[in-house]
């Protein structure tokens, strides 16, 4: 990398220019990141409490300007304004959330002979990878949890949407000290630069399995890494069907489909599956007549290609399942049937509005088939019974088991990634430990004193 060059941006709605912006050049990277290092033990050594104040400040100045960045995000991913706005405003909570939980970040203490006592201490420079499904609540919570304790940053917004990162840099970065955070335009490869280098003391990346393992590759940083999923959703014998299908619909077409928690394969007892199937087609439907294009024509082709791989062996496309005429990245709400596992829609991940349906013959088929695979994000399980719920709950090899609910949770709450889905916790109070370091110190007595 040693030159500028521009990135594009389309529109997913009508395919029209939206703008272009410059990338980073070597030379910014590098400056950047001397900024960041010599900035760095100023605002480590600014108090836990002062610091939760600029986070407050920062949270006011993101409502204040909601509805901007809600209409670029509209603008740049096709997400409605009503859901960026709300994403928008999660990002707002999430620094106030910050703010309160920084100062009361501590360690521990044992009382011997001698007193021993455990420190945390911010890690350094951080790297701050963004994605461009949910891209200020995502950047909030890394940005946040860095910044209170003690860490500066530099953020690489995903180059989908730049316009959305420079604005919230330009948001952000007033209620700071200079240099503590900085915003760099770039695409993988200006994002390559940033995680190989040695000045980089943590790499937070939250993203795709294969870009998560090219960071792991060549950084030889702290890395919390929150990659990609293919979340199985298992639909026990004994729930209403119409239920459990609007529950799959909302699972896998809300913002379609390109949720990190997304429903992307189903696992249906067969005893109810012409039930479920005709309420699950009826849903994607009604999710059809008001459309969510995909964030670009790239990203609905790499989603197409694995429907049409499930058509030619085998699975039928009940609703959907091709591309349709006109401007945008649209794609319709999905609904495949006759799917098996060895299928590339059950066993990838597909981040599209497309909902595969594999008929198990029990509960613990379903349970095995919801077991397998690489990813380990998240998997939900609608069942009416509680010994079900909790075999499920303890043999699932994933982050997050969500019983009867294919989203929700509890504020704070956090969850660490299991296999190709990356490591570390990506959220909650818990993301403060990720994002600092423990010194332990020992302090006896000198000789003769007592």
């Amino acid at each position: 990398m040693t030159a500028m060059h521009a990135i594009d941006v389309h529109s997913p709605r009508d395919s029209q220019l939206v703008g272009w912006l410059p990338t980073a050049t070597s030379a910014e990277v590098s400056a950047a990141l001397s900024s960041a290092r010599s900035v760095w033990p100023t605002w480590a050594s600014v108090s836990a409490a002062e610091r939760g104040e600029a986070l407050k400040e920062a949270a006011s100045s993101l409502r204040a300007r909601a509805s901007d960045l809600a209409t670029v995000v509209e603008t740049e991913t096709g997400r409605p304004f009503g859901s960026a706005r709300e994403g928008v405003l999660a990002g707002a909570s999430t620094l106030e959330q910050y703010a309160e939980l920084g100062p009361v970040h501590r360690g521990r203490s044992l009382l011997g002979s001698a007193v021993d006592f455990m420190v945390p201490e911010p890690r350094g420079v951080v790297v701050a990878l963004t994605p461009w499904n949910d891209p200020v609540a995502v950047a909030c919570g890394l940005l946040g949890a860095a910044l209170v304790t003690g860490n500066v940053v530099v953020h690489k917004p995903s180059e989908r949407c730049p316009h959305t990162g420079l604005l919230l840099a330009t948001v952000l970065m007033p209620c700071f000290p200079a240099g503590v955070l900085q915003t760099l335009v770039g695409d993988g490869e200006i994002g390559g630069a940033l995680v190989s280098s040695s000045d980089v003391d943590l790499v937070a990346h939250v993203g795709s399995t294969a870009a998560g393992r090219a960071i792991a590759s060549v950084s030889s940083a702290k890395l919390l890494l929150e990659n990609g999923g293919n979340d199985p959703l298992l639909v026990d014998d004994d729930v209403d069907p119409a239920w459990a299908a609007a529950q799959a619909a909302l699972g896998a077409f809300t913002n379609a489909g390109q949720l990190c928690t997304s429903v992307e394969r189903i696992y249906l007892h067969k005893t109810i599956a012409k039930p479920f199937l005709d309420a699950l087609c009826a849903e994607a439907r009604r999710w059809n007549e008001n459309p969510q294009p995909l964030v670009d024509t790239r990203h609905r082709s790499s989603v197409h290609s694995q429907v049409a791989d499930a058509l030619g062996v085998g699975a039928s496309a009940l609703v959907g399942g091709s591309v349709p005429d006109g401007p945008g990245a649209y794609y319709p709400a999905t609904v495949l049937a006759d799917c098996s596992s060895a299928m590339r829609v059950m066993c990838e991940e597909t981040f599209g509005p497309v909902a595969p349906v594999q008929l198990v013959s029990s509960f613990d088929e379903g349970l095995s088939e919801a077991c397998s695979g690489d990813y380990g994000l998240a998997a939900t399980v609608l069942t009416s019974s509680m010994e079900h719920a909790q075999r499920a709950w303890r043999s699932l090899p994933v982050g997050t088991v969500k019983i009867n609910a294919v989203f929700g949770g509890a504020p704070g709450g956090a969850a660490q990634p299991r296999g190709a889905s990356g490591t570390g916790f990506g959220y909650g109070p818990e993301l403060l430990d990720e994002m600092t370091t423990t010194k332990v110190v020992h302090l006896g007595v000198p000789n003769g004193l007592s």
